[in-house]
């Protein structure tokens, strides 16, 4: 979709993306011209249910616990000492309206980002434009051309209960309507009044209903929710991009990615991360490579290259011989396999956090998906209360209610299907850091990282740390994600005297969603800046080993095997003849590389951060990655 385009709202028809669109990318929004025709139709609706007297909730009515408090024709404060002399000018109906948004605009907290005020703002217009609202067409095309105008208002993070939906946060957008609150315009912090006025526009007055369409609706964790979607659907393709990395750099195992492996237990999410790591992972020649061929690290000494072209290098490598006395009970292994041990252990499984990849990254895609489910129908919906049918037409349950009935108290507003949804989420989010963690702990440690030197670097003199201390910072992060997995929606605080007295705690759900998604990013970054290391030291150990089997023939890839036996020992001719063997598969062997994919992304990670051959500063690098995982710029690595 392009920034450019217009979308028009009808009330029905609002995807996920086209949220993203306007929200994060500033795409201005149209009303649909049926849809208005419902809106006038509530609207007139209601006007002539309050001209018969009729009482209805919020309308003739207090609010909340204030419900059986019907409005008089005036207004006896008027004739009490203190009256108010700003009161607002018009009925009490009216007064009603306007001092709902004015006294429920409490929340506290740093603002939230544009993106999510401007989401939740598309949101209710959209809501609104189902026509089961009240709401005047001018009044809704008021919030349109704030919305388009580039008119922010100052929604402060905390302060919504999840029902009767997002009151607080809800009423500092419409609050900026009547020209109170604050608003960002161009950048800048404003008052409301300041803002409409910079944009061309002028406040309001609410009538019949029209705060309580504005304020009561899910709109705060509906917009949170689907912003966080759309973050986490870029993160789980990069989590799939950083362990398909981190298996290049191990020249792991590809037999558990295999489709008839997932056709046995094909959960939808496992079965699409083993088909996109196979994809990543396409045209690799380091996973599944020969377990002989891999070397093992051994540190740099002057001695270990000959060769002018192999001097450079910062590392030598390595194999040990395995004699026949030490063959017996693994035959048929040394069948298939020649006789050296280098990096890669005589296993035929990876570890759980390579091998079960698609089974992790596959339950947190499926607890997505869910969440995706639910909010689909959301953004569609009518969230606010009462609600109002004007015509019977309309919907076939109440075809033959009289008038007096066909304006409804229940409880949409309630954000309990969003809540449960998130707390899902919530749950994965620590999941996939932690596998990603794992993952990326087995690469700095020698005894795990397959031949791969401690903490990736090369530490000749003893001085160098590495990446040691990069794990460190994603256990942290992941210890902070567990933490705040905790699910609010299990703990409900009644509100409104009571009269409230089961809530959902969505928005903070929600929230605490797109907050968590953040470190998640940073953790993923992590392991692929520490993967593009390895995967640096085991091609280039790999392809060194090629070369030198390709021009110094057996013998110097003999001087590389430590426990070589002498011309005068046993078993010396059938050493000679397996390191020829090894010489030949080597040099017969073409460039040892990563996936295409992959290899995309290491160069778009190796434009920016190069290889690190010593210990040198890492905040900078660090900040970096972070920085390109947050901007999507392995996007391009990812088929997107």
């Amino acid at each position: 979709m392009s920034k450019f385009d217009t979308i028009v709202l009808d009330g029905n028809s609002l995807t996920r993306a086209q949220l993203v669109a306007v929200a994060r990318h500033g795409n201005k929004v149209s009303l649909d011209p049926a849809g208005l025709k419902r809106v006038q139709c509530a609207a007139d609706f209601l006007a002539e249910k309050v001209s018969c007297g009729e009482p209805t909730y919020g309308v003739t009515t207090g609010f909340g616990s204030n419900a059986d408090k019907l409005l008089g024709a005036h207004r006896l404060r008027d004739e009490l000492p203190g009256g108010n002399p700003h009161k607002p000018k018009g009925t009490l109906l009216e007064e009603l309206q306007h001092n709902l948004i004015t006294t429920h605009a409490v929340c506290v907290g740093k603002p939230f980002g544009e993106d999510v005020v401007r989401a939740m703002l598309l949101i209710r217009i959209n809501t609104l434009m189902r026509g089961h609202s009240g709401i005047r067409v001018s009044t809704l095309e008021a919030l349109t051309a704030m919305l388009n105008a580039g008119v922010v208002p100052v929604v402060p993070e905390k302060g919504s209960v999840g029902a009767s939906g997002d009151l607080a946060p809800l009423s500092h957008l419409a609050i900026v309507l009547l020209g109170g609150g604050e608003a960002f315009y161009q950048g800048e912090r404003v008052s409301g009044a300041e803002a409409l006025k910079r944009a061309g526009l002028t406040p309001i007055r609410l009538s019949f209903k029209e705060g309580l369409a504005l304020n009561n609706g899910t709109a705060q964790m509906l917009a949170t929710g689907v912003l966080a979607l759309d973050t986490l659907e870029q993160l789980l393709d990069t989590a799939d991009l950083a362990a398909s990395m981190t298996l290049d750099a191990f020249a792991g195992r590809s037999g558990a990615l295999r489709p008839e492996v997932h056709a046995l237990r094909p959960h939808p999410g496992q079965v699409e991360t083993a088909a996109h790591v196979r994809e990543l992972l396409a045209g690799s020649t380091l996973v599944d490579i020969p377990y002989h061929l891999v070397p093992r690290f051994k540190s740099w000494s002057a001695e270990a290259w000959s060769e002018p072209d192999d001097q450079a290098l910062s590392f030598d490598i390595g194999w040990d011989w395995v004699p026949a006395n030490q063959r017996h009970g693994r035959e048929a292994f040394y069948s298939r396999f020649l006789p050296f041990k280098g990096g890669k252990k005589h296993q035929p499984q990876d570890a759980y956090s390579l091998r079960c990849m698609p089974q992790v990254h596959g339950a947190v895609r499926d607890a997505w998906a869910q969440a995706c489910r639910v909010f689909d129908i959301e953004l569609n919906s009518v969230t606010d209360n009462p609600l109002i049918f004007p015509d019977p037409e309309d919907a076939q349950f109440i075809e033959n209610v009289p008038i007096e009935e066909r304006v409804i108290s229940a409880g949409h507003f309630h954000g309990m299907p969003l809540a449960l949804a998130m707390s899902y989420v919530k749950a994965a989010i620590p999941v996939l850091a932690s596998i990603s963690e794992r993952r990326l702990n087995k690469l700095v440690d020698s005894a795990t990282n397959d031949g791969l030197p401690a903490f990736l670097t090369g530490n000749e003199d003893g001085t160098d740390s590495g990446f040691m201390i990069v794990q460190y910072t994603a256990a942290a992060l992941v210890n902070d994600l567990a933490t705040r997995a905790h699910p609010a929606s299990v703990y409900s605080v009644p509100t409104s005297a009571n009269a409230e007295d089961h809530v959902s705690m969505g928005a903070n759900e929600a929230r605490h969603v797109l907050e968590m998604t953040e470190d998640l990013s940073h953790v993923l970054a992590l392991e692929l800046y520490t993967a593009a290391q390895a995967l640096d030291y085991r091609q280039a150990m790999l392809n060194a080993a090629r070369r030198l089997a390709s021009r110094g023939g057996w013998q110097a890839l003999a001087a590389k095997i430590s426990n070589a036996p002498r011309e005068d020992q046993p078993h010396y001719a059938q050493f000679v003849a397996e390191v020829q063997q090894l010489t030949a598969a080597l040099a017969n062997a073409g460039d040892f590389h990563a996936g295409a994919s992959v290899r995309d992304a290491h160069a778009i990670l190796r434009q920016h951060i190069g290889f690190m051959h010593r210990d040198r500063a890492m905040d900078g690098e660090v900040r970096t990655v972070c920085m390109l995982v947050q901007q999507g710029a392995f996007r391009q690595s990812l088929g997107a």
